[in-house]
């Protein structure tokens, strides 16, 4: 199921800041639900940083209508796995360059997937109370993976009753999009691809025919049921580049110097075109890299 934006509802909602070129086509329309891929196998460390395009969107959130974000709202953050990284949000409201209030970022925690189904008409009554205030522009869900993870076994009743949430979790979140005019961001994971290309799993959604992110061939966590629950869909990928031998190699592994590069993909979105760039994590945020 797709939800079509009316038209008072084409706002969109920037994933970077200023520093990216304006040509890069990373904006989430307001009544859909938005799919962020991201790569499960890192460290902690690393995991939290990728937590940084949802909070940079939460700030970006704010902007009033006609600076970038253009979204002039607060955000509904609901997080599922780890503590909140509110030291991190703190110091990107001091720190980076867009600011933002963390006041306007409104946190809620999910435990299961029945959870976040059952409180939906609790997050309704907020959004409706939230109009008196700053109203809340944005919903984030950071991951949905997180949710089915360990709730399900790999049997044909457990499977048709995970697809089942899967669509009942995605059509609130439209409806609650649509009657309220806000753009819906959810995370998800990758899982390392097995089979052949040839076989379901290897099925083509989007623009890409493979992902590969830390060197491995990966593929979204959930399924094709999930992919169908989602109007757009981003990849964020992380790998390693060799850039030249290091000078002294004593207790240096291999004695390779490598350099991080992380690049953002457009899967599929029906407003916009098939592209990708690079970025960085910095203290600051989230930077595009001009190259």
């Amino acid at each position: 199921m797709a939800v079509t934006p009316t038209p008072e509802s084409l706002l969109s909602l920037s994933i970077t800041t200023h520093k990216i070129p304006s040509a890069v086509p990373s904006s989430t329309p307001s009544s859909a639900v938005e799919s962020l891929q991201l790569h499960h196998r890192a460290s902690r460390r690393e995991w939290l940083r990728q937590d940084q395009f949802c909070l940079q969107l939460a700030l970006s959130a704010q902007l009033p209508l006609n600076h970038l974000g253009r979204l002039s709202g607060s955000s509904l953050y609901i997080h599922t796995e780890f503590p909140f990284p509110f030291r991190r949000l703190q110091q990107l409201c001091l720190d980076s360059p867009i600011g933002g209030n963390s006041d306007n970022i409104f946190v809620h925690a999910a435990h299961s997937a029945e959870q976040l189904l059952d409180e939906m008409p609790k997050i309704e009554s907020f959004l409706v109370d939230s109009q008196s205030r700053l109203p809340i522009r944005l919903i984030v869900v950071d991951s949905i993976a997180a949710l089915f993870r360990s709730e399900f076994d790999n049997t044909p009743s457990d499977l048709k009753q995970r697809s089942s949430l899967f669509f009942k979790i995605s059509g609130q979140l439209k409806l609650l999009a649509k009657r309220f005019n806000v753009a819906v961001v959810v995370t998800n994971q990758v899982v390392d691809f097995m089979g052949e290309s040839g076989s379901l799993n290897g099925l083509r959604i989007g623009n890409l025919g493979s992902l590969y992110s830390s060197g491995r061939r990966v593929c979204p966590a959930l399924g094709i049921a999930w992919a169908n629950c989602v109007n757009s869909r981003l990849f964020l990928s992380r790998n390693e580049e060799v850039i030249g031998a290091e000078i002294s190699s004593e207790n240096a592994g291999d004695g390779l110097c490598r350099r991080t590069r992380r690049r953002l993909y457009v899967l599929f979105a029906p407003h916009l075109p098939e592209s990708s760039t690079e970025f960085v994590i910095r203290r600051e945020g989230v930077f595009g890299v001009n190259r």
